[in-house]
């Protein structure tokens, strides 16, 4: 694969010590600071003019208007991170660089770095202070400790079924930025692969709201109005043959899970529930509106106990497991190595990136394959996920008119690298009629 920058072709033979390679990471590459390196694909960025990340000690769980030593600089807290350590901050323009500089100089202030945003789209990516660099068969760890020395960068652990790859921590050490870093870094001889670990928000898709099960069409129905042949799951002939069992856990990753709801209740139901945001066992709803978690549950697995609604597989138990609000390599990581860890045989995540284009980074795919091919005691988990809500290809270019103010336009690049997963079952959503709903992807 050719490199997508050009600093000229290196000579054959490779430095041998933090000294060399320092020398050519000091050495920008063109385009260092405006493009991301990611599953394969180059996006295109840009800073936003407005809006910085911060990681600071002690940042609360809750969002409060300021948080110190951010109040310092007269910054917003737009959005708290916790499971990245992150703060994302908006002062004004004019105001952006010098309380960056400021707070950079502050003890308490490991990481503050721009957002920066998708030039197809307003799609945001918040730079945090992990790096994944994938090498050479050849390289030896004296040559990756070498090249870490010289990048400033701290080898924190192996990436789990990748070869040679390796996360990697940004110091203060560190000549540039992760995103020009991680750029550098795949200019070098060794390196087949240099990606920063960004974050994203997360977007929920479709909310289900049918209380009864003589309502549910898409399980069973017998025709009528507005009801089209076949369009239903024939669940009833499942049902013959078994309605779940509580040894099959389905683990299912969201916004929140009302696990007072009798429809999620019962001897055995829950398994191993597990809250990313606020770092506990109670995965409750703490926002108006964050029932997704509980409707998609229900669909899944409510109990057939004669009250609101009966899921597909009724007799299953329930791993809910609330996600943090933010998409990066750690918080992938985290949630499917507690599904697998926990005894999930079925993983359902209905929600995906904000935006129009994102790829999985390494560890990403990684954490899903490895769900994929070693969970359920090595048979491998079941994964899934929404295909999406915007009515566009999961990959491919669509010419885009007429969005609000000029939004996106002309040939835009779609891609939900969730569902293009090789691994992954994605689930588009039909009507009744048995076409495509207008909205799904």
């Amino acid at each position: 694969m050719s490199n997508p920058f050009s600093l000229g072709s290196f000579p054959p033979e490779q430095p041998a010590n933090a000294a060399d390679w320092a020398q050519q990471l000091a050495v920008p590459v063109s385009g260092e600071g405006a493009t991301l390196q990611r599953g394969g694909e180059r996006l295109a960025l840009h800073k936003a003019g407005d809006r910085f990340t911060v990681s600071a000690a002690n940042l609360p769980q809750v969002q409060p208007p300021v948080v110190p030593p951010i109040a310092q600089v007269g910054g917003t807290v737009t959005h708290i991170m916790p499971l990245v350590s992150l703060a994302a901050v908006q002062v004004p323009p004019e105001q952006l660089d010098p309380a960056m500089d400021q707070l950079r100089r502050q003890d308490e202030v490991a990481f503050a770095s721009h957002v920066y945003q998708l030039d197809e789209g307003a799609q945001e990516f918040y730079l945090t202070d992990q790096i994944t660099v994938q090498f050479t068969p050849e390289t030896t760890l004296a040559d990756i400790e070498a090249i870490a020395a010289a990048a400033g960068l701290r080898r924190l652990e192996p990436i789990d079924g990748v070869a040679n790859a390796h996360v990697f921590q940004v110091t203060a050490a560190a000549p540039v930025n992760p995103l020009k870093l991680a750029n550098r870094l795949s200019q070098l001889v060794p390196v087949l692969l240099a990606e920063p670990n960004v974050a994203v928000s997360t977007q929920g898709f479709h909310r289900p709201r049918d209380p009864l099960y003589g309502d549910q069409w898409y399980l069973q129905h017998r025709g009528g109005r507005s009801l089209a042949a076949n369009s239903h799951i024939s669940v009833e002939a499942a049902w013959d043959i078994t309605r779940g069992r509580r040894s099959v856990v389905v683990a299912i990753i969201d916004d929140g899970f009302d696990l007072g709801h009798p429809d999620l209740s019962g001897p055995g139901k829950l398994v191993a529930p597990r809250d990313f945001q606020q770092r506990d066992g109670v995965p409750l709803p703490e926002q108006t509106g964050e029932n997704h978690g509980t409707a998609v549950a229900g669909v899944a697995i409510a109990e057939e106990n004669g009250e609101g609604i009966v899921g597909v597989a009724p007799g299953c138990a329930l791993m809910p497991i609330r996600y943090s609000g933010v998409i990066d390599d750690q918080s992938i990581e985290a949630l499917f190595r507690w599904a697998t860890d926990h005894g999930a045989a079925v993983i359902s995540c209905s929600w995906g990136a904000v935006g129009t284009r994102y790829a999985l980074s390494l560890r990403q795919r990684a954490a899903i394959t490895r769900a994929a091919t070693q969970g359920r005691d090595g048979k491998g988990c079941v994964v899934l996920f929404a295909a999406g809500n915007a009515n566009r290809p999961v990959d491919g270019t669509v010419n885009e008119q007429g969005w609000p103010s000029g939004a996106l336009r002309g040939g835009v690049q779609w891609l939900n690298g969730f569902a293009v997963h090789p691994d992954v079952i994605a689930v588009s959503a039909c009507t009744s009629l048995n076409q495509k709903s207008a909205y799904s992807n």
